[in-house]
């Protein structure tokens, strides 16, 4: 609920536990940060504005007014005109002078969601969620900005975006636009971020917040395995289960930057947005530029809270399409059973003896078309190789469906080989800098998305080859960063376009294929993990969440992945051992369990692996279809974590009704000598009683238990030998009384 106090001058946006509280201030209407926190019953905070105090409003003490725009708490910040903070919004205009300080003029507030065109962005029902438009000017510059604030009726997560309109008679230049800033008091915060690199992303890290500028940020054109678009401020008593927590997720997946600020005030600037390095976008009169959008949330009640809030806007306001509540098919990928050396009876093999054992889906992966007999070459040129597909793609596909299979394709649209008759032909198509060598990576360039012209014959390669067969699935590949920013069709005081440019091309090539193929189930990857984020989730239901499939390491990249992402988003597969990244052996049915908390599949040569790991897979395939619809939608808690004990790891999955979980329990490391584990279990009913089963230790004896009692008494794992080994804990509600 959004309402405007008109005297007071307050703006009061409300989720179901939190209010956000806007003021307008002093004749020059300044726009003015008050509060974020758990939800007021009045608006009339103003006070903490603290502008009854030095260096006062410039209305009451002009000649303090550098002071006053160092000390206020802006709610969208500009700079360069007494701000000495980072501010949100840069410019620079036609005659190369900086500087911008936004009044507030108008207000709307709308019922429902308005869409940000050419960009992802969460969505809701005129009944789900309302919509605060803040207008506000630079009358000097030229400029108008519109703050977009939407709060929804079923989380407490909620979002903003901005959008700049240049109503002056020149040009002007927007050197940054951030989406969200939030002023506040210091609380001794600590700062969560995720980093990583390839085939170890996500993993979660914890530090204290000093002084000065602390950022997570990436410029590699993606939103990277390096970093993620997402902080989160927390007190330093914050737990999993208790304790305050603000946290920004970029709806975006280019370049970014997000950072905490703490300044000689002991404030906090929080913000988030498009990273200003190589960004430089010239706005003509009457031009806009819509900005993407961050999901920002505040808790008091730990990082569990902040998970499902998230987890709830996701899963209901931003995934779409046939899948977004529907299981998955079981697929198996062919990548690390046979890379490129493959054929259509190589691949029928595996499908069949897939097919026996109950998994629904073949996925052909790189190496399919033009002469792609390893990674050198060919990517651009998207037509099948029929020397190694004798009788087409068509005759494959088939084949596969009437084994009863659905069929799945693998594509890496926005790339292209040197090696490739697409860059003979159209060597310009490539991003270059005019006159310096392009430096390869992978052996590959990337296409200038920023033209129109191919775009279109990109997508049009992919979509003629959908159509050529009964394709349902498609694993969209991006493996290298962005680099040797230039473009030959994009003048010299644009070329700071091409990278959000580019990121629009991508977005729209995604639009395009579910709208044409709309029952095509759409993963997204990159490398592995490099662009997991809420802005390819508006396209596609999940993510291949890591290039390293290898059980263990998967315990900390799910981990931190789960932080935010709903499981049903994670991309997982049971895969080879030893494990073709780090070279580990553990058991198959660790592997199943560990892949069940995402969309679960297989990446291995089923014809190949041991016979006793084979006969485990009916086994791991009813194991999904019995407890996927409650992983995808249950509530999600971690109980342990391996990145922290360095022992063993442990989460929770709850339905809504709160009549089932799963708990599974992953011990890394045994200890010698040592008695059971026991584990405080969350989210049940604490009236409810609970038969508590040990899925795959059939030795240990079913048990009943109050929720309460599992709760805060806890329940025992017993002492098992072996290192990498998991169990599955499943309770279900009873009829038994107290």
């Amino acid at each position: 609920m959004i309402t405007y106090h008109e005297q007071e001058r307050i703006f009061k946006l409300d989720t179901p536990n939190t209010s956000y509280l806007i003021g307008i201030v002093d004749e020059e209407n300044f726009i003015g940060h008050i509060y974020y926190g758990k939800r007021l019953k009045d608006a009339d905070a103003s006070y903490l504005l603290r502008t009854e105090e030095p260096p006062f409003v410039p209305g009451k003490n002009n000649r303090e007014r550098c002071s006053f725009y160092d000390c206020f708490p802006f709610e969208y910040p500009a700079g360069g005109i007494g701000d000495c903070r980072e501010g949100c919004l840069g410019i620079r205009t036609a005659g190369g002078h900086t500087g911008a300080m936004l009044s507030y003029v108008s207000h709307e507030i709308l019922e429902g969601k308005p869409e940000l065109t050419g960009l992802p962005a969460t969505f809701g029902t005129k009944k789900e969620c309302t919509t605060l438009k803040l207008l506000c000017e630079d009358k000097y510059a030229g400029m108008q900005v519109e703050l977009l604030y939407t709060v929804f009726q079923d989380t407490d997560a909620m979002t903003r975006s901005v959008k700049v309109t240049n109503v002056g008679r020149e040009h002007f230049y927007l050197t940054k636009v951030f989406s969200a800033s939030l002023d506040m008091d210091n609380r001794d915060f600590d700062m969560i971020s995720l980093h990583g690199s390839w085939a170890r992303e996500r993993h979660i890290q914890r530090k204290t917040l000093g002084y000065g500028i602390q950022n997570v940020s990436s410029v590699r054109g993606e939103s990277s395995h390096q970093d993620h678009p997402f902080l989160a401020l927390v007190e330093k008593n914050t737990t999993q289960d208790s304790g305050e927590v603000y946290a920004m997720n970029f709806v975006y997946s280019g370049n970014f930057r997000a950072q905490a600020e703490v300044t000689q005030f002991d404030y906090v600037r929080m913000s988030m947005g498009i990273h200003p390095e190589n960004f430089c976008w010239k706005l003509e009169a009457g031009e806009s530029f819509q900005a993407p959008e961050v999901v920002m949330l505040y808790t008091d009640k730990g990082l569990d809270a902040m998970t499902n809030a998230f987890h709830t806007l996701y899963r209901k306001h931003l995934i779409r399409g046939e899948y977004r509540n529907k299981k998955r098919p079981i697929l198996i990928n062919n990548w690390e059973a046979t890379y490129f050396d493959f054929d259509t009876e190589k691949l029928l093999s595996i499908a069949k003896e897939a097919s026996k054992l109950g998994i629904e889906m073949l996925v052909m992966d790189d190496g399919w078309f033009g002469k792609r007999n390893n990674d050198d070459c060919a990517l651009g040129d998207w037509q099948v190789n029929e020397e190694k597909l004798k009788g087409g793609l068509k005759y494959l596909v088939d084949e596969v469906n009437r084994l009863g299979m659905k069929f799945g394709i693998w594509f890496e649209p926005e790339m292209i080989s040197p090696d490739s008759n697409l860059y003979r032909e159209h060597p310009d198509w490539a991003l270059a800098i005019p006159g310096r060598p392009a430096a390869q990576a992978r052996q590959q360039f990337v296409l200038d998305l920023s033209r129109k012209e191919v775009v279109d014959h990109v997508y049009e390669m992919v979509a003629s080859v959908l159509r050529s067969a009964n394709i349902e699935y498609v694993k969209w590949d991006m493996n290298r960063p962005l680099a040797d920013i230039g473009s030959i069709a994009l003048p010299a005081d644009r070329q700071g376009e091409i990278c959000h440019r580019y990121m629009l091309a991508v977005y729209e090539m995604q639009s395009r294929l579910v709208k044409e193929f709309p029952h095509l189930l759409l993963e997204n990857c990159s490398g592995g993990g490099a662009r997991f984020d809420p802005g390819m989730l508006y396209y596609s239901p999940q993510i291949w969440c890591s290039d390293d499939a290898d059980a263990i390491e998967r315990l900390e990249i799910q981990e931190g992945t789960a932080l935010l992402y709903p499981l049903s988003t994670m991309g997982a597969h049971v895969s080879d051992c030893p494990n073709h990244v780090v070279g580990r052996v553990t058991p198959f049915e660790t592997r199943g369990i560990v892949a069940l908390a995402g969309t679960f599949g297989y990446e291995l040569d089923v014809t190949r692996i041991p016979e006793e790991d084979r006969n485990m897979i009916p086994e791991q395939v009813a194991l999904y279809h019995q407890y996927n619809d409650l992983i995808r939608e249950g509530d999600y808690y971690r109980i342990a974590s391996y990145s922290q004990n360095h022992k063993f790891d442990c989460w929770q999955v709850v339905s809504e009704n709160k009549e089932e979980s799963l708990v599974t329990f992953v011990q890394v490391l045994c200890r010698a000598n040592f008695k059971s584990r026991r584990l405080l279990l969350k989210g049940l009913a604490e009236d409810k009683r609970y038969e508590v089963r040990f899925v795959n230790d059939k030795e240990i004896q079913t048990k009943v238990y109050s929720g309460d009692t599992l709760m805060k008494a806890g329940l025992l794992i017993p002492s098992f030998q072996g290192d990498f080994q998991a169990r599955l804990i499943h309770l279900v509600k009873c009829e038994e009384k107290f």
